[in-house]
């Protein structure tokens, strides 16, 4: 049995609903709210960072700064394949930080409607604490991302010395 259900925010004007970009990350469904989707595009040059977690692909030039490109799969229980031609990067932002996120594909834009059900408690894990819930849809549940604790996410990566 779900928890009972919350009405979903747009973090921007705190409003029910939304638009949200629905996302692939193996064969899940995901949704980040447009009010925190800076950009989606192709996926750039990624250089790795030695001694980074597991779900970290490295870093890339965005825009001239130097943007931490995360890579949820394996957080989320999708397997960790190598990115295909349709790969997008999605880059979420809020409170001023960016982080660009690796999905193996973009299926459009959806409304989330009102309802935010919670998970399943069998599916409580390190990666559910990165969704803020499900919403239902005629083709099965769609996660939704919480932006916010996916840039949090920031906060366990090494920290660069930066040369005097």
């Amino acid at each position: 049995m779900l928890a009972p259900q919350a009405p979903v925010t747009d973090d921007a004007d705190g409003a029910p609903g939304g638009e949200a970009v629905v996302v692939r990350l193996g064969s899940g469904r995901f949704a980040a709210e447009l009010s925190a989707v800076a950009e989606v595009g192709r996926v750039p040059a990624v250089t790795r960072i030695p001694g980074g977690p597991g779900w970290l692909a490295g870093i890339a030039n965005w825009r001239g700064r130097l943007l931490p490109v995360l890579d949820l799969r394996s957080l989320l229980g999708a397997e960790a394949t190598p990115l295909e031609a349709g790969a997008r990067l999605v880059v979420l932002t809020a409170d001023g930080m960016s982080v660009g996120v690796l999905v193996d594909s973009v299926e459009g834009t959806s409304e989330l409607g009102d309802v935010l059900e919670e998970f399943p408690p069998a599916l409580a894990d390190r990666g559910s604490g990165l969704l803020a819930g499900q919403v239902p849809a005629a083709d099965g549940p769609i996660a939704v991302l919480d932006a916010r604790a996916i840039l949090r996410l920031r906060e366990e990566l090494p920290r660069v010395r930066r040369a005097r």
